[in-house]
Parts: C-alpha cells; sequence; structure tokens
C-alpha cells in the first residue's frame, strides 16, 4: 500500500498549487488595497512591488511551518494514515472555502481557515478513536489553547484596527488637511520619519524574524536595543525623507509602495504556512514513516511531526513563484480588493451592499451621537475642524488620496507589529481591513447617502469572518469522517470533485465579470469622465439602454406569470415572484447610479431633465409593483388549487397580452439602438392595446360576473389582471413618453 500514500502526497502538492493560487487571491487584499484606491501607480508597477515582496518572504519563509504540524493536533497520538487523512481533509475543504469567498469579492481570514480546517479534522479522527476505545480524553489529542488564541484574535483584531485606524486619520488629517500638498514643507519630513521608521519595525519583527536571515544574534541585538534602533532610524529617515521632499520627490508614493512591499513580504513569510504547512507536513509525514520501515501505517505514531520544519529551499521558491503567478493574474484578486475600495471610497459611486436593519441602527445611533457633541462644541472649533476636512475632488479620481493611503499601511504595519511582539495572535486581513474602515469613517467618507450601505458592507464582512470558523470546522469534519471511512475511493472521488468545483468556479467567475464589465462600463466612463457635456450624452445613452433591458425583463415576466396561470405552473410563478423582488433592489440601485451620474452634468442641464429623469424611474418602479399585484394573488390562486380560470376568457385575454409584449419589444428596439423616433405611432399602439383591454373588462363586468353559472373567483381574478394589465400598458406610455423627453 506504499504507492497508496505517494498517492496522498502527491495529490497533497497537487491540491496545494491550487490553495495556493485562492488563498493569494484572497489575501492580496491586505497589501495591494493601499496603493490601488490611491492609484500610487499603475496597477502592473503595484502588483511588480507586491510580487518581489511576495516572493522574498515565501523564498526565506520556513519557522512558520511548525503549526500544520503540531499547533492544533497532537501528532503522538496520531497515527501516520490517519494525519494523511486529516491533511487531505484540510487541503480540500480550504480550497473550496476559501474560494467561494474570493467569488463573492470577501476578503477572510486564510489563517482561520486553516486552524479551524484542521481543528474540524483533527476532532473528527479523534472522537473516532475516542469511540473506539482510544483511551485518551478530547483534550489530549488538540491543543485546544491555541484555538482560543485564534478567537481572541479576531475580536482584538477588528475592534484596536477600526479605533486605531479611525483615531490616527483623525489627527493626520487634521494635520495635512486634503489640500496637503500647501502643508507639507516641515512637516512631510516628521511624517515620513515615523512612517518609514514603523514599515522597517514591522519588516524587521513580522516580515522576517522567522526567515533564516534573521539569526538568534541579530534578533537579540535588535530586542534588547529596539529604542536606540528605532531612534536612530527615525532621526535617518526623517533627514532622508526632507531631501526627497526638497528634490520634488513625492514621499507619500515612496512611503505607500515601501509598505505595500513590506505587507506583501510578511505576509508571504508568515500566511505561506496557511496554504503550504499541511502539503509539507503531508510530505514530511511520508518520508519519515518511510525511512522506518513503511510497512504499518496505522501503527505508527507520528512523534516526528513534534519536531521543527525543515523545508527544503525547492519547495519554497515554487511556492513563491505560484504566489507571484496568482498575484499576476488572478481576476478574484481584482474582486477581493475591489470590496475593500469601494467601502472605503472618498466618492459616492456603485455601492455593492444593500441596507440593514443593523445598519441604520447603527447610523441613526452615530448621528444622534454627533448632533450631541456638536450641541456642547464651540462654534469656532466646528468650523476649525471643517475647514480641515473640506473634501476636494481626489487625484486621477482614486478612491481616496495619498495620506490615507499612507495611514492605512503604516497603522496596519504597527499594530501587526505591536501585536506580534506581545504575541497577541492578531489577523493581517483583520487588520488592514478594519483599518481601511476606521480611516475612511474619520475622513467623512461615509456621507449620509451612503453610511447605510457602507455599515452593511462592513459588517457583512466581519459576519462572514465569524461564519469561516464555524464553517471550516463543520465541513473539514464531515470532510475527514467520508474519507477515513471511505478510504481510497472516497479520497479520489473528493480530489477531483474539489478540483473540478475550482475549475468550474474560475469559468463561471470569468463570464460573470465579463458580463459585469459590459453592464457597467459606461457607468465608470461617466464616473471617470471630466467634461460635462460628454457625461450627459453618456448618461442618456445608459438610461436608454438601462430602461430597455428593465422593459423586457418586465414583459418577460408578465408573460410567466399569466401563462403560469394558464397552465397552473406553481414553481414558474415563484420564481418568477422571487425574481420582481430581487430584481426591486437592483431597480433602486440603477435609480441611485444614475443620479449621481446626472449631478455630473451641467447645473442648467440638470435642472431641465430632472423632471423627465425622476418620472422615467416612478414609472419603472410602477411597472414592477404592477407586476407584483398581479403575482400575489395569481399565486394564492394556484397555490390554493382554486378552479382554473376558463379556457374561452384566457383565449381573449392572451392575445391582447401578447399583442402588448411585442410593443415592449419594439419600444426595447427603438430605446436601446437610439433609432429615429417612432413616438406617435407606438403611443398609438399603446391607446389601441388600452382601448381594446378596456373592451375585455367591461365584457367580463358585464357578461361574466352576471352571469349565475360562472366561477366568480377565477373571472375576478381574471378581471384584476386586466385592470392591471391595463394600467401597466398606461404606465409604459408615460414611460417611453419621459424617455423621449429626456432623450431630446
Amino acid at each position: 500500500m506504499d504507492w497508496m500514500y505517494l498517492l496522498m502526497v502527491i495529490f497533497l502538492f497537487m491540491l496545494a498549487v491550487f490553495d495556493l493560487y485562492v488563498g493569494v487571491s484572497n489575501d492580496a487584499v491586505n497589501f495591494l488595497n493601499s496603493a490601488i484606491g490611491a492609484r500610487v501607480a499603475k496597477f502592473r508597477t503595484i502588483v511588480a512591488v507586491a510580487a518581489i515582496g511576495v516572493f522574498l518572504g515565501a523564498t526565506m519563509s520556513d519557522g512558520m511551518m511548525d503549526i500544520a504540524r503540531h499547533g492544533i493536533m497532537q501528532p503522538q497520538y496520531f497515527s501516520f494514515s490517519e494525519v494523511m487523512v486529516v491533511f487531505l481533509a484540510v487541503i480540500t475543504t480550504d480550497i473550496v472555502l476559501i474560494d467561494t469567498f474570493n467569488t463573492l469579492g470577501m476578503p477572510t481570514s486564510t489563517t482561520v481557515s486553516m486552524i479551524f480546517n484542521l481543528l474540524g479534522a483533527s476532532s473528527a479522527v479523534a472522537m473516532v478513536k475516542m469511540l473506539h476505545g482510544g483511551g485518551l480524553p478530547y483534550a489530549e489529542y488538540i491543543n485546544t489553547d491555541k484555538v482560543l488564541e485564534v478567537i481572541l484574535g479576531i475580536f482584538l483584531s477588528v475592534a484596536i484596527a477600526f479605533v486605531f485606524g479611525m483615531i490616527i486619520q483623525w489627527v493626520v488629517r487634521m494635520l495635512f488637511t486634503f489640500k496637503y500638498a500647501q502643508h507639507l514643507k516641515w512637516k512631510i519630513g516628521l511624517f515620513g520619519g515615523v512612517a518609514v521608521t514603523s514599515i522597517v519595525y514591522f519588516m524587521v519583527f513580522k516580515g522576517m524574524k522567522n526567515m533564516p536571515i534573521m539569526t538568534p544574534e541579530m534578533l537579540d541585538y535588535v530586542d534588547s536595543h529596539a529604542m536606540t534602533v528605532l531612534a536612530c532610524s527615525f532621526v535617518v529617515f526623517t533627514v532622508l525623507m526632507q531631501i526627497l521632499y526638497i528634490l520634488k520627490v513625492n514621499v507619500f508614493k515612496v512611503i505607500i509602495l515601501l509598505g505595500t512591499f513590506a505587507l506583501a513580504l510578511a505576509f508571504a513569510g508568515n500566511d505561506l504556512v496557511n496554504f503550504m504547512g499541511v502539503p509539507l507536513a503531508g510530505y514530511s509525514s511520508y518520508m519519515d514513516f518511510m525511512a522506518n520501515g513503511g510497512d504499518n501505517a496505522t501503527g505508527y505514531m507520528m512523534n516526528s511531526l513534534n519536531g521543527p520544519a525543515n523545508t527544503p529551499i525547492i519547495f519554497l521558491i515554487g511556492a513563491g513563484a505560484v504566489m507571484v503567478f496568482a498575484l499576476s493574474t488572478s481576476e478574484k484578486a481584482r474582486n477581493v480588493t475591489k470590496t475593500q475600495v469601494g467601502l472605503s471610497s472618498q466618492q459616492e459611486g456603485e455601492e455593492m451592499f444593500g441596507s440593514s436593519r443593523i445598519a441604520r441602527s447603527l447610523v441613526r445611533g452615530a448621528s444622534n451621537i454627533s448632533r450631541a457633541i456638536g450641541r456642547v462644541t464651540p462654534a469656532p472649533v466646528q468650523s476649525y475642524i471643517n475647514r480641515r476636512f473640506a473634501p476636494i475632488a481626489t487625484r486621477d479620481d482614486a478612491a481616496y488620496d495619498l495620506v490615507r493611503a499612507s495611514v492605512n499601511l503604516v497603522v496596519a504595519a504597527l499594530l501587526i507589529a505591536l501585536g506580534t511582539s506581545l504575541k497577541l495572535p492578531l489577523s493581517t486581513t483583520y487588520v488592514t481591513f478594519m483599518v481601511a474602515m476606521g480611516a475612511s469613517l474619520a475622513d467623512r467618507a461615509w456621507s449620509r447617502e451612503s453610511a447605510v450601505f457602507r455599515v452593511t458592507g462592513v459588517l457583512t464582512v466581519i459576519a462572514g469572518w465569524f461564519i469561516t470558523a464555524g464553517i471550516a470546522f463543520v465541513c473539514c469534519f464531515t470532510v475527514c469522517l467520508i474519507m477515513y471511512f471511505g478510504k481510497l475511493p472516497a479520497i479520489i472521488l473528493l480530489m477531483a470533485l474539489t478540483i473540478a468545483v475550482v475549475i468550474r468556479s474560475q469559468k463561471r467567475f470569468h463570464k460573470h465579470q465579463l458580463e459585469k464589465q459590459h453592464g457597467d462600463v459606461l457607468f465608470y466612463e461617466m464616473m471617470h469622465c471630466q467634461d460635462r457635456d460628454e457625461v450627459l450624452r453618456m448618461l442618456r445613452k445608459h438610461i436608454a439602454v438601462s430602461t430597455a433591458e428593465q422593459i423586457k425583463s418586465d414583459s418577460q415576466a408578465l408573460l410567466e406569470l399569466t401563462d403560469g396561470l394558464a397552465r397552473e405552473n406553481l414553481h414558474d410563478i415563484r420564481s418568477t415572484k422571487q425574481r420582481l423582488h430581487s430584481q426591486k433592489a437592483e431597480l433602486k440601485n440603477l435609480r441611485r447610479r444614475e443620479t449621481i451620474c446626472l449631478k455630473r452634468s451641467r447645473p442648467e442641464e440638470v435642472i431641465r431633465l430632472s423632471t423627465p429623469f425622476h418620472l422615467i424611474h416612478n414609472s419603472l418602479g410602477q411597472l414592477r409593483y404592477g407586476l407584483l399585484r398581479i403575482a400575489d394573488p395569481v399565486l394564492e390562486h394556484v397555490d390554493n388549487h382554486f378552479s382554473p380560470v376558463p379556457s374561452d376568457l384566457l383565449a381573449e385575454y392572451i392575445p391582447l397580452r401578447d399583442r402588448l409584449v411585442e410593443l415592449c419589444a419594439v419600444m426595447a428596439e427603438q430605446l436601446k439602438s437610439l433609432l429615429p423616433s417612432r413616438r406617435e405611432q407606438i403611443l398609438a399602439e399603446c391607446d389601441e392595446i388600452v382601448k381594446r383591454i378596456q373592451d375585455f373588462r367591461q365584457h367580463l363586468v358585464t357578461a361574466e360576473l352576471q352571469s349565475s353559472d360562472g366561477d366568480y373567483t377565477s373571472t375576478a381574478l381574471l378581471l384584476h389582471i386586466a385592470e392591471e394589465t391595463q394600467q401597466y400598458a398606461l404606465q409604459l406610455q408615460e414611460l417611453y413618453t419621459n424617455c423621449q423627453d429626456f432623450q431630446g
């Protein structure tokens, strides 16, 4: 059976490549966001700087691998066959879990994922051993202290990072203001000295302390002379930054790129264990097992895993290469980065998250506190603070300016270094994300128009972090049991399934991104365009296209609801109603985006076009509500198994509906293609349809409802549908008229 365990090791390394790819896609948010958000350089330049840090950190990383070997489980109580099943379960679950978060654009902690995967798999095997008379309690199999440290780290990371990010950003903004170019002079040297000293301190204590180049003697010297080293560094870097400023070098860009490099270096040096620790532990276990005979996999206990890791350099170089490749090519890395940049942007734009009750309560409470503080703050003080925080347009339409990007990196680096020196298990992901959120709040980036959406987004991301731990434990526990009892067939099946899921996810994500980019390209062009006349031209096209798509979507819903009633197809009616409800949020977001773009036009055009603009969106909303007023009674009728609508009455209604749907297609084509207006012809056709529906309603009232032998419930339902259809046609007529007015 030696070949089976060799196959397991090969599987581990194959899956490790996938894990590295999806893991870097998730953790790219930690070190790319500040540079990307501030547009400090071209994207490929930022990635190149980060890639150098990632590669160096990976190739010099070794000391952190021990956590996968004996950080969670006590390997001396597990046999070789058992640890191999544990490692395989961990790597498969971790890949699918992290890839799912990447697809959703949600940054999560790969450290928490790995640790709780290890905990789940180890617990599964430990419980099996206990049920089979293993003779040891659960606490002997599992290192529970480490798990508690991770949970503590979650709470500490979230609270500490947010508060410090908010306070320091407020102080720095008071110092520099948004017009920071006018307030540099001597300040930039001091700020640059503090920032670069902090980053270098972070690189030494967090990014390089476990690397082979840092000998114990060097670390002891730095520890014992920390204040001297920091003081000398501060003086040197302060002078250097002031000289660079005099030489017309942008010191903020230097700080941001150096901070990006430092965080990338620390990430690869410390978090590589999250992706390679488990496969390397499996490889080490296999080599130890084969070196000691390799004939009793179920009886050979893995005491060797209690020793330090001794990773071959070729594996570290290979891991660094894969990480650089992932960083350079992964679309999901950009998707995760987009979440944090969007939530901390100084500008209004497309909000990725909706509104939640908790967020509304928090924003309302914060507003009340702010007003209370304002009432006791002297007016001159308020006026002075408001002047310091008076916003200006960001450079190159960046999400935020260089000052905030620098604070994001420096505060994150300081907190992570401080946590490391105090042996607090702070999460890199949690710290970087929450520092950015705290800084954006202090910078007044969350306006009253966007605060609820952004608080909802932050709460959603934080909830995802906590959910990660639970999902990882439960899923890995289950997968480990399947592998343990299913043996090789189950292992091979799950390996193949994992790879298939990731490949399919990549394809679907790529397709979704192409569709999304196609749909959003006009909006992003408008947000970055400085020509007000050109913005209006693009907005007219955007409204024409979006309205056409809404008309086609709504007419399809009308078809599905009425056909579902005719065929008594409950599934189609339910799915259509659910889709209509979900599209309400999309319609609200569409209105918000187009309103933002309208405000970027010339003031006189905004005044002239505001009435038809709002009437267009009111009509779209009324069309959607009209369809829901049809969906509710139709669903109730079919769900309660009432008598079907008479076929002769449906035969009169269906042609009228089809004629209206055909008219919707003509309207949509006219709007979308910007063809010469057929306004009079289309409106005349709409009038004709309204008249015929009115005649049909009259027939239902006078002939059918008055009949003693007719089905009152079914006829009344059809009368309601006819009334709503007539109202739908009238609203469609008004929508088309307002669209034409807006285009003119």
